[in-house]
């Protein structure tokens, strides 16, 4: 016998059932509105009608992808759990295995850009678990089901372009394009844009390849060392805060890392300055990464002072955590190699 609680219950569950049909058919006819449109700007750009026709011909709107971009890891955990994951015992052995197997290519690369061995295999590891994770996803469809959405539409659009721009010049093919959610592709999981600005051909046999080690390291470092990173200078710090610090100096967000100033600046605020080993004239910022993100954390712990190759990796990704992760990794490779 159904009781009325029971009815109540079943009529809520179908009724949000028929919700979710209803809208999943809603955003695919929109988005077929909306591929039909982007085609014609495509071309507009001057990306040939060929190309843009052959690479969107089996352009889909995924609502997995939707999903995915609403609960990124990096909004959720807090620090502790973040880092312990992508720092483990296992992944700093399954980095110093792919050291030990690419040491000359590696140490080729190093010595050529400037820029750590360590650093290049920490980032490796933790985008792609040294590359056994490169991702599946048709990346088309994703960067297109990411420009239709408004969430973060004006940056997926300017991506996918790229992408059409990319496959019209014969610098990558249509029919390797498979990797993240979020249409990132490689070893070192780069987006269309940090493909056009830095991957390189690094053993000259006029293709790029993403997903070998010569190529994909040497665009990493490339891109690194481009953008300023600092060989053998340090990453970050972790510190513990007195009470009294101003709230001023407390950056919670990747996006702006505000009041900077020389580390012997914060020596009032910081209850054990004197441990630390570093130049005290070095400029720094302090972060607390858990305030915005995980409920009921507490404001100064944890804390790190971070210096400028910490923020050249939010470059990369734009992600307290990510950063703090890759440079942890890092340094525990630096004490195996």
């Amino acid at each position: 016998m159904i009781t009325k609680k029971m009815y109540k219950i079943i009529t809520f569950i179908l009724s949000f059932n028929i919700f979710l049909t209803f809208n999943l058919y809603s955003n695919e006819r929109d988005f077929e509105i909306w591929l039909k449109n982007f085609k014609v700007k495509a071309v507009e750009t001057g990306i040939s009608s060929t190309v843009v026709d052959d690479v969107l011909f089996n352009a889909k709107f995924l609502p997995k992808v939707i999903e995915y971009d609403r609960y990124q890891p990096e909004f959720y955990e807090d620090t502790f759990t973040y880092i312990r994951k992508r720092t483990s015992k296992k992944k700093l052995n399954d980095g110093l295995r792919l050291y030990k197997k690419e040491k000359l290519i590696i140490d080729k690369v190093e010595n050529e850009f400037d820029v750590e061995k360590e650093l290049l295999l920490a980032l490796m590891g933790i985008e792609t678990n040294f590359g056994k994770y490169l991702g599946k996803m048709d990346i088309v469809s994703s960067l297109a089901t990411l420009s239709f959405d408004k969430r973060r539409s004006e940056f997926f659009t300017a991506e996918l372009l790229i992408l059409l721009n990319l496959v019209d010049k014969k610098i990558i093919k249509k029919d390797i394009l498979f990797g993240s959610w979020a249409g990132a592709f490689g070893n070192f999981q780069f987006m269309p844009r940090t493909i056009r600005n830095y991957a390189i051909d690094f053993n000259q046999n006029n293709i790029i390849e993403l997903k070998k080690t010569e190529d994909s390291f040497a665009s990493a470092a490339n891109y690194l060392k481009t953008i300023g990173w600092k060989k053998n200078n340090p990453c970050f710090l972790k510190i513990n805060l007195k009470d009294n610090i101003p709230k001023k100096y407390l950056n919670s967000s990747a996006r702006d890392i505000k009041n900077k100033k020389k580390v012997n600046f914060f020596e009032k605020y910081i209850l054990n300055f004197k441990d630390l080993n570093i130049n005290k004239n070095l400029k720094a910022a302090i972060i607390i990464p858990d305030k915005d993100i995980i409920p009921g954390s507490k404001t100064y712990s944890p804390a790190y002072l971070i210096f400028e190759n910490y923020e050249k990796i939010l470059n990369w990704n734009r992600s307290l955590r990510f950063a703090l992760a890759v440079c942890t990794l890092k340094e525990s490779f630096e004490n195996e190699i």
